[in-house]
């Protein structure tokens, strides 16, 4: 019977592997963006602006980005040292897609890759927003990398959580006409930037967080997570397996309150704080949130010790665009 050693928490945005003094790249995509979402609203940017007056000039000078960018880097270090001195054999990602490898033609609500190679390739196209493409060092070496997968662990966990009443999509490979020929950037910056690209076996899950109409909700994520528990703890392959959350907190407009209600919720084992969250504050980039979710039922149940090593909120504009930074473990 295999033992959850661990559960990590990370965000993943673009502005972890962007020197602070180019943070303004991706400010400039947000003021030309039309659509802004933050609780439960839609906005463009000036409209986002008035609503957040006095505004957020105050926290994006040089001084506050440079610090901001720093803690962020030593939560991440702190989470790759952690790793590395845990020493799982197996590790369950549970990130999310953009559109990547799925399609409109195609879109999973849950995804299980149950492939025995991991691609992780260098995204080289032309970046259609400003600030992304010198964010892909964070998501992969230059060269690319393939991991080693865990297929007899995936159909386990499929089996398994199947049998609790979910119904899965399963993966072998990277579909033909995807966007990106490797794994999304919710697990490639996992990959590289957690684990130097030499992660033990790992299962991706890979949920859809945000498109409509059939992501899953919070109670359903929560539900997830103790069904993945489960199927983990059954498993006889690996004796020592870690889960890993990728993605989040709030973004692209940063909501601090929403982002403390989800923090506090970790620290105290308070799901039911969770399942009152409306859903329709899970869009945009903050639908992340809920790769989160699993994972903190699956460590609830375990019954492991939280541990947060910080909450960076880092903004970008001075509507309050950006990305609220958090890195926390269980253990």
């Amino acid at each position: 019977m295999a033992e959850i050693v661990l559960g990590i928490g990370s965000s993943h945005g673009p502005l972890l592997s962007t020197p602070p003094d180019q943070w303004h790249l991706r400010a400039e995509d947000d003021r030309v963006n039309t659509r802004h979402f933050f609780n439960g609203q839609e906005y463009d940017y000036d409209s986002l602006l008035r609503a957040r007056a006095p505004g957020f000039a105050s926290q994006i000078d040089d001084a506050t980005r440079k610090v901001r960018y720093a803690r962020s880097q030593r939560g991440l270090d702190m989470l790759a040292r952690k790793f590395k001195d845990v020493a799982p054999d197996a590790m369950v990602i549970i990130g999310n897609d953009q559109r990547e490898i799925f399609s409109d033609e195609l879109t999973p609500a849950i995804t299980i890759y149950r492939g025995a190679e991991i691609p992780n390739i260098p995204h080289n196209e032309p970046e259609s927003s400003p600030g992304l493409a010198i964010a892909e060092q964070g998501n992969c070496p230059p060269d690319g990398a393939t991991y080693p997968g865990a297929p007899e662990f995936a159909d386990h966990i499929i089996r398994s959580v199947s049998a609790e009443g979910f119904d899965l999509t399963q993966s072998t490979t990277i579909p033909k006409n995807a966007t990106r020929a490797g794994i999304p950037h919710a697990y490639g910056f996992i990959y590289h930037r957690l684990m130097a690209d030499a992660p033990p076996p790992s299962v991706p899950v890979i949920l859809n967080v945000h498109y409509a109409p059939n992501q899953p909700s919070v109670a359903r994520c929560l539900a997830l997570g103790r069904s993945l528990r489960t199927a983990i703890r059954g498993w006889e392959g690996h004796k020592r397996v870690a889960i890993v959350a990728s993605g989040g907190l709030s973004h692209f407009v940063i909501n601090e309150a929403l982002d403390h209600i989800v923090l506090r919720a970790m620290a105290t084992a308070d799901e039911e704080s969770l399942e009152r969250l409306p859903e329709n504050l899970f869009q945009s980039g903050t639908a992340e949130v809920k790769n989160w979710l699993p994972l903190i039922a699956a460590m609830n149940a375990e019954g492991r010790a939280y541990h947060r090593v910080d909450y960076v909120p880092c903004y970008r504009s001075e509507a309050g665009t950006g990305n609220a930074m958090a890195f926390v473990y269980w253990e």
